[in-house]
């Protein structure tokens, strides 16, 4: 999606974007399959074919593209909001302290991805987010 957000002037092919990405292409392909299924891109055919952002990068949040991608935000089925189901060995979901902290680390989580859209991602600069400095920090054998 950051690689569309990038090249927003012009419909992209499969083949440019997992190569530019290191994203092996059939990988690739079902994904966009899933993302033209939830319009978060539309695709054409033909010579000048591929893909392009359903509306502009800066109306695209990764909360969205995340659902879409990966599912629920929360760790736990329980704990979702959009994908909630009720775990099956739980016998009391209002006492389940599990729940209730995970259920707060989905909500600081989709915070973050739904309040962030793709032309914010990429009009940050390093550091922007924070993870520069982590990534520092570890040491890398």
């Amino acid at each position: 999606m950051l690689n569309l957000a990038r090249n927003s002037s012009r419909s992209r092919q499969v083949a440019a974007m997992a190569s530019e990405e290191t994203i092996p292409r059939k990988f690739l392909e079902a994904i966009m399959t899933d993302l033209r299924r939830a319009d978060l891109v539309i695709s054409t055919r033909g010579k000048f074919g591929g893909y392009r952002l359903s509306r502009p990068a800066d109306l695209v949040t990764f909360g969205e593209v995340m659902r879409v991608t990966d599912g629920p935000l929360a760790l736990i089925p329980c704990a979702s909001r959009n994908f909630y189901r009720r775990c099956d060995d739980c016998p009391d979901e209002g006492a389940c302290v599990l729940r209730r902290v995970l259920g707060a680390v989905r909500n600081e989580v989709s915070e973050i991805l739904d309040r962030t859209t793709l032309a914010d991602a990429l009009a940050a600069g390093p550091g922007a987010f924070g993870l520069e400095d982590e990534e520092r920090a570890v040491p890398v054998n």
